[in-house]
């Protein structure tokens, strides 16, 4: 794994692998793990530096500056039919994390709670979304890693940034 500077100093980015990789980048939503396949994920780091977008979906937080591109940026919380919520730093700046995407030539961040850490995890712990999962998770989701302390709900990245932005406007 490559480190790199950005924002405030925190950041990692992955290597470009396979989609159909078991290895995750977990994040936190809530008390909630999630994983994103790590074959998508570019970068994880802090920002305050949001450019709001006037009449955009909720989802959408803004618009930040990463090395010198242009990225938008999805609250996953409320992607995932959560409410919003702020941290803030000693100065009473909102800092949010986020974990960098490429889709379809564009740059997104997807804001979370917290940046957990890197799993490979073994093909047979995987199965499908549970029907009992909440219907806004279930189609944003790809499966589940059963764990022994918890479930891993895998992330489909391409549900995720598809918003519609046709209905929005």
């Amino acid at each position: 794994m490559r480190l790199d500077q950005t924002d405030r100093g925190l950041a990692a980015a992955a290597p470009v692998g396979a989609f159909d990789s078991l290895d995750y980048v977990t994040v936190m939503i809530g008390d909630q793990t999630l994983g994103l396949p790590i074959g998508r994920v570019h970068d994880v780091f802090i920002t305050n530096r949001i450019t709001l977008v006037p009449r955009a979906p909720s989802e959408i937080v803004g618009l930040l500056n990463l090395r010198g591109r242009v990225v938008t940026a999805i609250c996953l919380r409320r992607r995932l039919g959560r409410p919003a919520t702020a941290r803030q730093d000693r100065e009473g700046k909102t800092e949010l994390v986020a974990v960098g995407i490429d889709h379809e030539g564009e740059a997104y961040a997807l804001i979370v709670d917290a940046v957990g850490e890197v799993m490979r995890l073994d093909q047979s712990t995987f199965e499908t979304t549970p029907v009992h999962l909440d219907r806004n998770w279930a189609a944003l989701t790809t499966g589940v890693h059963r764990l022994d302390d918890r479930l891993l709900v895998i992330l489909d990245v391409d549900a995720i940034l598809r918003l519609d932005l046709q209905a929005a406007a």
